[in-house]
């Protein structure tokens, strides 16, 4: 059995072990309640690897489990070095990445550093005075003469992104929530608290870190307002919306702290970091995020995730962006995650969303990179319709209805088809689980051969057998009409994969090679309705 420090038969050899890696997204609050209280824990993801280690997969990554008042669901976090009691203590944590090392499992865990809660002790004593010892650890700044905010800035989740503070007579900075003031990630003391931080996490085991929101770790210092954004057809549902975003965010000294962060961690043994990077300006930040060897190993943005629609020139343009070429970063794909809803009701009609789901998961496999997948997304777990009086999520209440709930892709994971709860633990869970879901359940997949679940187990298998596939080279990338043509190479093998993203049937020609895995029964002849062929040449 492979453990945390002893790579996978899979990745052994000259490369790392998260280079080609496919990583396991678990969103805490969904995945299994041990206590019966409505909502996951630390626990019951414990009592669930055994699932998450037969799929094949390198690593788990578990989104935020801290201490928060949850006005964001973790994402505002009120003490970076310590967990939540909803989800558990710090023994429960050290159980958790116990027993992932003794599945050969990985253990990755979000680090959120562009703001923190309001309740963190850090913001208690910097909005006291101007003068106190982390007077400077947050964005503050003092009102126009006429007394409206600093600057034009935008808040993602609606409406201006300062908030006026009695306390200090200031404004502060909350790129998100005004309940989750903005880290001043230029001050060297805040730097040197967050590396502390990582180092509490990187002492009890963990193999990595997802770092959210990267790119808004730092802003312009003189505030400078932010210019309109061009005109659109795209319906703006958020202020945020109208602006180009190049002076509260995505400031030029980012880099400079990531070679920190990556000094740190190359101190520790085997480290994977990678990058959440969004905007419009995404694929230049990560490349700087992930340059050379002395920034993060990875980035992924949202591509995919946001899309909407599933597009041959979609893919190629993707994985054009990351050349295999010297200085350039590896990258990381996710059609899904915790923020975006599920791809199968995206990306799909109704009637083919069987075998689009599988052709969706051998396509996330052949891409070069790492593969993320969402906890479910080896079950084909649909977007479930949450109504207004259920939602949990902050944005989605705040833009009802233009914004597409995200609570919809968070609903808690089927186990068990025929238990009122779905075997998720808990009577009345936060979420209602939704009953084409629960269908999907586990145990159910788990005793059909021909299931979503098991066609996930031998996709995996396909990827780690092949070193074309988890590590090669893009030879060429070709949209055909709905056809992807995709040849890769490496280890001396080479492999071509043939992608049908329509739903009409797509007849081939003198295609040659070995074929190593067929999709929704294509032949060399011809690739049905969202068809695939992995042929070796």
């Amino acid at each position: 059995m492979a453990t945390a420090n002893t790579p996978s038969a899979a990745h052994a050899g000259a490369q790392p072990w998260w280079r080609g890696a496919t990583i396991y997204q678990i969103y805490p609050r969904s995945f299994m309640d041990s206590n019966g209280d409505g909502v996951g824990d630390l626990p019951g993801i414990t009592s669930r690897l055994d699932h998450v280690a037969s799929l094949g997969v390198d690593a788990i990554w578990v989104s935020p489990f801290f201490t928060s008042p949850m006005n964001d669901y973790g994402y505002d976090v009120a003490d970076y070095c310590d967990v939540d009691p909803l989800f558990g203590t710090l023994d429960d944590f050290d159980a958790l990445v116990a027993r992932a090392h003794a599945l050969g499992l990985r253990v990755l865990i979000d680090q959120v550093y562009s703001h923190t809660s309001d309740a963190h002790p850090w913001f208690a004593e910097s909005r006291q005075s101007k003068a106190n010892d982390k007077a400077d650890w947050y964005v503050w700044a003092d009102a126009k003469p006429d007394g409206s905010p600093p600057s034009n800035w935008q808040s993602v989740f609606g409406g201006p992104a300062w908030t006026w503070d009695a306390r200090r007579g200031q404004y502060y900075m909350h790129n998100f929530l005004n309940s989750q003031p903005q880290i001043n990630g230029h001050n060297p003391d805040v730097q040197e608290a967050l590396l502390g931080a990582m180092r509490f996490w990187l002492d009890r085991g963990v193999d990595g870190f997802r770092i959210d929101a990267l790119n808004f770790l730092m802003h312009d210092p003189q505030l400078r307002d932010n210019p309109p954004a061009p005109p659109s057809n795209k319906q703006r549902t958020r202020p945020f919306d109208f602006q180009k975003r190049v002076h509260n965010q995505s400031h030029a000294d980012i880099p400079a702290f990531i070679a920190r962060i990556r000094a740190l961690t190359d101190s520790y043994d085997a480290i994977f970091t990678v990058a959440e990077v969004g905007g419009d300006e995404a694929e230049a930040e990560m490349k700087a995020f992930t340059s050379g060897e002395e920034h993060l190993n990875s980035a992924y943005g949202f591509n995919f995730l946001y899309a909407d629609q599933l597009t041959p020139g979609l893919v190629c343009g993707a994985l054009a962006q990351w050349p295999e070429e010297d200085g350039v970063g590896w990258p990381s794909w996710a059609f899904e995650n915790h923020d975006a809803p599920r791809a199968i009701s995206r990306w799909c009609a109704p009637e083919h969303k069987q075998a689009f789901a599988r052709l969706k998961m051998l396509l996330l496999m052949s891409l070069r990179g790492n593969a993320i997948l969402f906890q479910g997304e080896e079950l084909g777990l649909e977007q479930v319709d949450i109504p207004f009086d259920q939602l949990h999520d902050p944005e989605a209440i705040a833009n009802w209805p233009l914004t597409l709930s995200r609570d919809g892709v968070r609903t808690p994971m089927p186990w068990e088809a025929t238990s009122a709860d779905a075997g998720f633990g808990a009577a009345e869970p936060w979420l209602p689980v939704g009953a084409d879901n629960q269908a999907k359940a586990v145990d159910v997949q788990e005793q059909d051969t021909a299931s979503m679940l098991a066609y996930t187990k031998d996709v995996i298998a396909l990827r780690n057998a092949m070193p074309a596939l988890s590590g090669g080279a893009v030879q060429s990338c070709t949209p055909q009409g709905e056809m992807l043509d995709l040849t890769r190479s490496g280890a001396g093998q080479t492999v071509r994969c043939l992608f049908n993203l329509g739903a009409t049937t797509i007849p081939l020609h003198d295609v040659r090679g070995t074929i190593r895995h067929a999709t929704n029964h294509a032949t060399p002849d011809a690739l049905p309705p969202y068809g695939a062929l992995i042929l070796e040449l």
